[in-house]
């Protein structure tokens, strides 16, 4: 994770999550950092991705089908993630599935910078990603609504960060 992506993943734990949340991360996999180290003290905190590695509580066979009930999380969270899935649309809506009602969604993945194949690389976020992903929502039925989504100065880096953080109604 580089440093402005851990900076807004703390940025986020510290104003909107608390102890009391079950977190999932998806894309948990801890390559150079992780949402964990950025999470405050939870109720319980589960990591998920597709191999078997430090910060990988389970492993996926299917990206787009975890193997969690409807409605288990208060938080699910990732970062440099959307950029490396082929249908980040079918992933946003099983994050959602998983959500609680009122649960929260943090979403960081690249507004810019080089192909960085893990193992594709296939998307770059904008201004107005964060309320096209709460419009897909609708179309599917789910309601939700935008809280805050922004494109960070890379200060110092070569990546740009779209954040998006949005709660299910």
């Amino acid at each position: 994770m580089h440093p402005t992506a851990m900076k807004h993943a703390k940025r986020f734990f510290n104003n909107y999550v608390n102890h009391k949340h079950d977190i999932l991360e998806v894309g948990s996999q801890n390559v150079t950092g992780s949402l964990r180290d950025a999470c405050p003290s939870c109720k319980s905190y589960v990591g998920i991705d597709m191999v078997a590695a430090n910060g990988v509580d389970i492993v996926l066979t299917d990206p787009y089908k975890f193997p969690f009930e409807d409605e288990k999380f208060d938080v699910v969270a990732s970062s440099s993630v959307f950029e490396h899935s082929e249908m980040h649309w079918v992933l946003f809506l099983e994050m959602l599935r998983v959500m609680k009602p009122g649960g929260l969604m943090y979403m960081n993945a690249p507004s810019n910078g080089f192909v960085h194949r893990y193992p594709v690389d296939c998307w770059r976020f904008y201004p107005d990603a964060g309320k096209a992903f709460v419009t897909w929502a609708k179309y599917n039925k789910i309601e939700c609504e935008l809280l805050e989504e922004y494109i960070a100065d890379a200060e110092g880096d070569v990546w740009n960060d779209f954040v998006m953080i949005l709660r299910k109604k």
